[in-house]
This record gives C-alpha cells, sequence and structure tokens, in this order.
C-alpha cells in the first residue's frame, strides 16, 4: 500500500486530494505548513510527498532541502501555481522530482504517484552508512566527521556504494556508475577498490569495502573481510 505525506495549506484542495488518494486505496497524511509536513518526515517513513511551494512557517522549497539535507530518498512532487521554467528549475534544485502545475487533474497526481512510489530519490545530498557521511554538494565524505582522504573516481565508487545500503553491487554495475561507456583497462576497478578500501581504514571508518566471489562488492558494518 502506498503511503502519501500532502503538504497544502489550501484545506478546501487539500480535502479534495485526500479523498482522490483515499479513493485509490493510499493512506495519506496532511500538512497544512511546512513545519509540521518535517514533523510527519521525521516520524513516518512515506513512498512520497506532495509538497506545494507557497507554505506558511517554513515554504515547500526549504522543506525539500531540508530533507535532503538530512539524506531522505522520499520521492516529491512540488505543486506550484508558478509555471514559469525558472519556477521548475529552483524547484529541482532543491531536491523536487517531479512538478505539478496547478490547476491539475486528480488523475495525473494519481499517476505520477504510481509512477514514482517504488523509487528512490537521486536527489538527497547526504548519505549515511555506519559512521561514514557522504555529502554531494560539495563532494566529500567524512568518517565521525573527519574528512576521508578520496579521489573523485573513488567518491564517485563510494556514493554508488553507500546508495547500495549494505547490497552487493556487481562489479558491472559499479564500471558503468563510475565510467559509463568510457570504461577503463580491466584492472582499474580493482585498482580504485583497493585505494577506497585503504582510505576507509586510514580514517578509522566504522564501515568495511568488501567482496563477493563472482559477484561484486558491497559495504559492511560488520567484522568481515573481502
Amino acid at each position: 500500500m502506498i503511503r502519501v505525506l500532502l503538504v497544502e495549506d489550501d484545506l478546501g484542495l487539500a480535502g479534495n486530494i485526500l479523498d482522490y488518494l483515499e479513493l485509490e486505496e493510499m493512506v495519506c497524511d496532511h500538512a497544512a505548513n511546512g513545519i509540521a509536513a518535517l514533523n510527519f518526515q521525521q516520524t513516518h517513513p512515506y513512498h512520497v510527498i506532495i509538497l506545494d511551494i507557497n507554505l506558511p512557517q517554513m515554504n515547500g522549497l526549504s522543506v525539500c532541502e531540508h530533507i535532503r539535507n538530512e539524506g531522505d530518498d522520499t520521492p516529491v512532487i512540488m505543486l506550484t501555481a508558478r509555471d514559469k521554467l525558472e519556477d521548475k528549475l529552483v524547484g529541482f534544485e532543491k531536491g523536487a522530482d517531479d512538478y505539478l502545475i496547478k490547476p491539475f487533474a486528480m488523475a495525473e497526481l494519481v499517476a505520477r504517484v504510481n509512477a514514482l512510489a517504488n523509487r528512490r530519490s537521486s536527489q538527497v545530498n547526504q548519505l549515511t552508512f555506519g559512521n561514514v557521511t557522504l555529502t554531494v554538494k560539495p563532494e566529500m565524505a567524512t568518517a565521525d566527521g573527519a574528512v576521508i582522504k578520496l579521489s573523485p573516481t573513488t567518491y564517485r565508487l563510494l556514493k554508488h556504494l553507500i546508495r547500495a545500503a549494505g547490497e552487493c553491487v556487481p562489479r558491472a554495475a559499479l564500471v558503468n556508475a563510475v565510467w559509463g561507456e568510457d570504461a577503463p583497462e580491466s584492472n582499474a576497478l580493482k585498482v580504485h577498490i583497493h585505494h577506497l578500501r585503504k582510505a576507509l581504514e586510514q580514517a578509522n571508518a566504522s564501515v568495511q569495502l568488501c567482496s563477493r566471489p563472482n559477484s561484486g562488492f558491497y559495504l559492511s558494518t560488520e567484522s568481515v573481510h573481502g
């Protein structure tokens, strides 16, 4: 079942949206201002957040930026009457995944919620695993606040592995994530994996970079070696 947080201060519109989503068998919470939205976001898991931009106490752009900086990767659909490209670009910059212009058809909103519900947003600015925290802007990784010395390539490797949250990532997927179609010679991944493993150890990270034979690599906070 899809769980949705609706953040909208127009109570008439909010009521219509809630009724429509509940007819679609979605579980919906409602917040009428930005502060209440953050309280819901911090205490409940959601598949999608529907977020109006013009909100009292804290506007939707600030709410979206805040949850992305916390590392929350819940997909966000922005609702707004602003239809200029510049406004949309600001919304995406703050971490939105989709944009819906008022007035809109309820069926379109439902379709967009369904499309995003089984995904995680790539818009987060912070990722955490064990005592390692990775920020996207600026590109930096720390272990208990101490900077981990990484090259651009090892940073991209670490970001992809943290996004996997302990799941094993195949070698081919790592190569594609880091180099795309410009994959280097075959042993390049092995070299950078070695450098990343060493950097984590030198930073006293609680995270270990492990390998799984004939499969790939993963991060672990347990005392295993690979």
